[in-house]
């Protein structure tokens, strides 16, 4: 089974734990909202993920079923927010 991270940008508060407890797959942005990694979670992170996912405090962050995901590098990042890059 393949599992794909998401999160809820509505219901994110931005407390950051998701990012302290899997920071493999998820970095804050500039104003401490997740930015997950693309793609398929791999398996050897998916334990890591539950726990995440079961100490988000805003249960904002959830763990699904991948269906035909792509594969990306896992220097990709897409979340809740766009994060300005500087030039």
């Amino acid at each position: 089974m393949s599992a794909r991270l998401r999160v809820d940008p509505v219901a994110c508060t931005g407390h950051g734990v998701c990012a302290d407890l899997l920071p493999e797959a998820v970095v804050l942005d500039e104003w401490g909202y997740p930015l997950l990694a693309a793609g398929e979670l791999p398996a050897e992170l998916r334990r890591p993920a539950r726990r995440a996912v079961a100490a988000c405090p805003a249960r904002a962050l959830r763990l699904d079923r991948a269906t035909g995901a792509r594969q990306t590098s896992p220097g990709q990042l897409t979340g809740s927010a766009q994060v300005a890059r500087p030039q």
